[in-house]
C-alpha cells in the first residue's frame, strides 16, 4: 500500500521563496484536488485542514480531498471550531467545544454549519472502525517562523486531535492514525506518548502519519524511550520548508513494520502547503 502524510496549509498555494500567494480566483478545490490526485496514495494523513473556512472559499477540504483519491472511507476530526477573520486571526466558537468527527454522511454544505480547522485520515481501504482523541493544547506561547511573515511571531498553541482507523488491509488489519501534534518543545512529545497508549488495544501493526513537529529521529526515539523499541522510522527525508526542504517535521512511523520491507520512499513538491508530502510503499 501506498501511505503518506501532508500538511497541506488549508491548500494554500507558496510562490518559489516559500511566501504565500492568494487564492487564485475560480473552484477553491482545485489546487488541494490536483495536489492530492498526484500523490495516488492508499492511505494519507491531512493535517490544517479547513472546513468551511471564508479563506479557502467555503469548501470541506477532507471531502474534496477524499473525491481526488478516491477515497472509500474518511474522516476529518476539527482540533478546534471558529473561524479565520482577516485582521484578527482565529476567533473561537465557544458553542462547539472538543474534537468531533466527520465523514462521508456529513457533507451537507456550509449553511448553518460550525467552521473549523483539523486533521483528516482518508482511505482507498475499507475502514472497521474509527475513533478521535483530543490533544489539549500547550499553556505557553513560544516564538515561531509563519509563512508570509518576517521574523519570529509570537504564537499561541491550540488544540490538536488524532484520528485513528482499523483499516483492512491486504494482508489482513491494521490500525493506522493520523495526527497533528504541538510545535512547543517536550509538550509535543508528551502528545506522542499519549497518542501511542492510546491505541494499544487497537489491531497490529501500528502506523502513525502526520506532522509530529519532531525533527528527524526525535518522534522514534519518544515512542520507544531510553531503553529502545520496536518503533521504527519508516522514512527519513527532508519535507519542511517545502521550497527547499531542510529539516523534517512529517514522519511515518510504525510497530509491527519492518525498515526492511519498506518500498519507495518520495517526498514530491506540489503546488501548495509549506510543506512537502511524505510517502512509502508499504506492506500492509
Amino acid at each position: 500500500m501506498r501511505c503518506g502524510t501532508f500538511n497541506v496549509l488549508h491548500g494554500r498555494a507558496l510562490r518559489g521563496d516559500g511566501r504565500p500567494v492568494p487564492f487564485a480566483p475560480g473552484d477553491p478545490r482545485a489546487p488541494l484536488a490536483t495536489a492530492v490526485a498526484a500523490l495516488d496514495a492508499d492511505l494519507l494523513a491531512l493535517q490544517e485542514v479547513d472546513r468551511y473556512q471564508d479563506r479557502s472559499g467555503l469548501v470541506d477540504q477532507a471531502a474534496v480531498a477524499a473525491a481526488a483519491m478516491d477515497a472509500v472511507d474518511w474522516r476529518y476530526a476539527s482540533a478546534v471550531h471558529g473561524r479565520t477573520v482577516p485582521g484578527r486571526g482565529w476567533v473561537p466558537d465557544p458553542e462547539v467545544p472538543g474534537a468531533r468527527l466527520y465523514g462521508p454522511g456529513d457533507v451537507a454544505g456550509a449553511a448553518g454549519a460550525a467552521p473549523s480547522l483539523g486533521i483528516a485520515l482518508l482511505s482507498r481501504r475499507p475502514v472497521r472502525a474509527w475513533r478521535v482523541l483530543r490533544l489539549a493544547p500547550a499553556p505557553v506561547p513560544l516564538p515561531l517562523r509563519v509563512a508570509g511573515r518576517a521574523g519570529l511571531v509570537l504564537s499561541r498553541d491550540q488544540a490538536r486531535a488524532a484520528v485513528a482507523a482499523v483499516v483492512e488491509g491486504e494482508r489482513g488489519a491494521f490500525t493506522a492514525v493520523a495526527l497533528h501534534l504541538s510545535f512547543v518543545p517536550g509538550w509535543n512529545a508528551r502528545q506522542l506518548r499519549a497518542v501511542r497508549r492510546w491505541i494499544v488495544d487497537l489491531p497490529r501493526p501500528w502506523l502513525l502519519l502526520g506532522d509530529c513537529n519532531l525533527v528527524g529521529p526525535l518522534p522514534r526515539a519518544v515512542l520507544n524511550g531510553p531503553l529502545g523499541g520496536e518503533w521504527a522510522d519508516l522514512a527519513r527525508t527532508p519535507t519542511y520548508p517545502a521550497h527547499r526542504p531542510a529539516v523534517q517535521f512529517d514522519h511515518l512511523l510504525a510497530a509491527g513494520v519492518g525498515e526492511a520491507a519498506v518500498g519507495a520512499v518520495c517526498a514530491p513538491r506540489t503546488g501548495i502547503s509549506d510543506h512537502r508530502p511524505l510517502l512509502a510503499e508499504l506492506p500492509l
